[in-house]
């Protein structure tokens, strides 16, 4: 599971920009050769990114993908990773020269964090979250090493 936080603080919530399809095609892709499924799921508030990790946890999800958006900061936020009973990468749609904030060190049981390229760090933290599942038959033109 992918979930991304909102990007805009009070008062103005909004949800983060929609990734670009080929992106999105990739992603599916990955997940698909690697004998998994990917779900995507783009939240407009703090509350919604809580509620989308917390459901993900009752599902039994095996490891997701969490970008944290505004709520980067939040103190609810930090409980609930802190509570969360999968792993996660942390990923940003940041690029190089306009780096977003990371989440402070020692909140659950995070095992990357991937930033600086775009959407394709989703990409990437995907693939570094499918390693971590032991999925290393994965086909296609991006490898990295855990």
């Amino acid at each position: 599971m992918i979930v991304r936080g909102p990007e805009a603080a009070m008062p103005l919530v909004r949800g983060p920009q929609p990734l670009p399809r080929a992106v999105i095609r990739q992603l599916v892709q990955c997940a698909g050769d690697a004998g998994k499924t990917v779900a995507l799921r783009a939240c407009g508030s703090e509350q919604d990114l809580l509620d989308a990790l917390r459901v993900a946890g009752q599902a039994r999800m095996e490891i997701a993908l969490i970008d944290p958006g505004s709520c980067v900061d939040s103190e609810r936020l930090h409980h609930v990773l802190s509570a969360l009973p999968y792993p996660f990468v942390e990923a940003h749609d940041d690029s190089v020269d306009r780096p977003e904030r990371c989440l402070p060190e020692g909140f659950g049981q995070r095992i990357a964090t991937v930033r600086g390229y775009c959407a394709q760090s989703y990409l990437l933290g995907l693939e570094i979250a499918l390693e971590h599942l032991g999925c290393t038959e994965i086909q296609g033109d991006v490898h990295v090493g855990t």
